[in-house]
Order: structure tokens, then sequence, then C-alpha cells
């Protein structure tokens, strides 16, 4: 018996829901950069999008335009699955190979965050979506600068700092570990975010002063934005070049290639970054730099202390949740017409 055109149609359009479902879901990934020590990306949303203090910042705006910086949360890669080395080129380590963040990897005073030249300290890294995985912290070999690129071999060969499955504490993993020994000056710490039920991974840079202030036992976030309200004009949603895990939609289709970032359906959605946008601009710019006891300095007037205002969601999964009931809501009615239509007298099978 051959299916009527009616339960045809019925099915395609059932299984539009389950399609949205699906991509929605795929929407609700992590996100997340380094909070403390702040990341040149949180320092540059930090100082204003619109408005960009420093130089480095206002050279970044000019290259990449602003919407990077309200995706502060985005430098990632969807497919990495630990080829990090593979996928990421030389002197693209900030900007994860992006286009869209490129600025993130020219050499330049970026904000510089005082830590302690040995002992124990906690990291923070803001996460506006977490997920489980695992945390690594590389830093510079001796010798580096901020006048240099960032490449592979610039940095020590194993991270001084691995964490898994970190707590989640208002909406920050804190990372508790031994500083470096030996580090003396001007570096950069490199964190890598891999996720652990996903390929994806995310990236930042951080730039540090090690031998100025004192040990932290629990270090404030540095980076810690409120919800400020959406800026719909920079909502450009999770899905602005984040593509399906190994679906090769992403400007890292091809490891090591650039490629072009693909817009998806999820830009329209303008649920994405922009949630993070309308913080205050810092008239201090990037001049200053976090103490190492976590307390906001000069540079940091701005900052948060515990998390206590709630973080911006990027692909909330409410969302997702909302757009599939809505399309199950289309897909009955239009189930109803057409068996309706179907039953209407005078009808002809064609």
């Amino acid at each position: 018996m051959k299916p009527t055109r009616a339960a045809r149609a019925a099915a395609v359009l059932t299984g539009i829901p389950l399609a949205l479902g699906a991509l929605t879901a795929g929407t609700a990934n992590a996100h997340g950069t380094m909070g403390d020590p702040i990341s040149r990306i949180a320092a540059c949303f930090e100082e204003g999008p619109e408005s960009p203090q420093s130089e480095v910042c206002k050279n970044l705006v000019a290259e990449n335009g602003s919407q990077p910086l309200y995706d502060w949360n985005e430098v990632n890669i969807p497919d990495a699955d630990g080829r990090h080395r593979e996928i990421i080129p030389d002197g693209e380590l900030c900007s994860a190979g992006r286009d869209k963040y490129s600025g993130l990897d020219a050499p330049g005073a970026w904000q510089t965050t005082e830590l302690p030249s040995s002992g124990e300290h906690t990291f923070t890294y803001t996460a506006s979506a977490p997920h489980r995985g695992y945390f690594e912290l590389y830093v510079t070999k001796d010798g580096w600068s901020q006048d240099q690129e960032l490449t592979w071999d610039a940095l020590e060969d194993e991270p001084f700092l691995r964490v898994d499955d970190p707590e989640v504490v208002d909406g920050t993993y804190r990372l508790t570990g031994d500083l470096p020994e030996g580090k003396s000056g001007q570096h950069l710490i490199y964190a890598i975010w891999q996720r652990t039920d996903s390929p994806e991974a995310f990236y930042s840079c951080s730039d540090v002063s090690f031998g100025g202030g004192s040990g932290s036992e629990s270090a404030t976030p540095a980076f810690a934005p409120g919800d400020a309200g959406a800026h719909d004009d920079h909502a450009s949603g999770h899905g602005d070049d984040h593509a399906d895990p190994g679906g090769g939609g992403d400007d890292h289709a091809d490891p090591g290639g650039k490629g072009t970032e693909a817009s998806t359906a999820s830009d329209e959605d303008g649920d994405g970054g922009a949630a993070a946008a309308g913080a205050a601009d810092d008239p201090n710019g990037g001049s200053g730099s976090a103490s190492a006891d976590g307390s906001p300095a000069s540079g940091h007037g701005g900052h948060a202390a515990g998390g206590e205002k709630a973080l911006p969601v990027t692909g909330s999964a409410i969302t997702g949740l909302f757009l599939t009931a809505m399309a199950a809501l289309v897909t009955g009615f239009a189930a109803m017409a057409y068996t309706r239509k179907r039953r209407l007298p005078g009808t002809h099978r064609a």
C-alpha cells in the first residue's frame, strides 16, 4: 500500500522541527575567554567596542570591525579535536587562525597583567556557557616580547598547567596550580579550552609580566561582564561562523587553511554575543593591569567582583527549544490545512 500524498507531506513536515531542533541545539555550545590574566579580546571589549582606547584595540577595530569584540567568547574552532598545532598557523594563535579575529595576532602594547614569579596561583576563565573539558595553559619561552608574533615554537613545549573538568562557580572556571618556574618580565599565556563532549576548542592570549604583586589563593575574575542588555545591531549569534563540528562549514574545514568564514541562519536569531555588549567604556583603556590577587587595577576599573552579575549567554538552549516549538506549531497548522484541502469536495487526484 502506497502512502498517500498527505501522509508523505506530513512526514516531511514533521521532520522540519526535528531538523530545526538539532540545528538550534548545536548553538548551545560552550563559550568563554580567559578572565585573569585578562585576555586580549576581553581587554578590548572592556575598553568599549565602539570607542577603544589603546592603540592595539583601535587597530583591531579598524581591521576587523567592532563585531569581534561583542563576540569575545567565540574565538574557537568547532572541529579542533585536539589538533591545535596542526590547524592553527604560526602567527595566528591568538585569533585561532580566523580572519574575523586577525587583529588579536598583531604585535603591540597589549594590556598586561602582573603575576608573581612563583608559587600557586588561581587563574580564572569566564564561561558564558560551561561544558565538560580540559584547560591547558602554555607560557612563552624566554626572549619573547610583545613586538613579536606568537608562534608555536615561541611557546614552551608542554603546558605548565592542565586542569580537567574544573568546577564552575558563578559562571567562572577556577584553575589553580603552580606558576611556571624561572619566568620573569614580559611573557604571554596561551590558553586552550578543549571540550570533551564535542571537538570544539576555544583559545585566548593573555599578556603577563612575572615578578609583580603577590601570590593568590582565590583570585577574583578580572573579566566578568554583566548582562548589560542586548545590542541588536551587533548580534551575530552563536552561528556566526560556527559550523557543525566536523561538518566542514567553518573556516577551519581544511586543517591549516583559513578559508572563508561561513554564516548560518543563527545570525538572524540575534541572541549571540550581543548579550555581552554594552559594557561601559574604561577611560583608563588598556594602560592598567590586574593585580595578582585578582582585584582590579587602574586599567580594570569596571571589573565585577565575584561574578555577581549575570554573564551573557550566547546560543541559549532556551532559544533552541522556543524555535523548535514554533516550528512544530507551524507544521501542525500546515498538515491540518493540507489534509482539509484534500478532503474538500470536487478535488481530484493528479
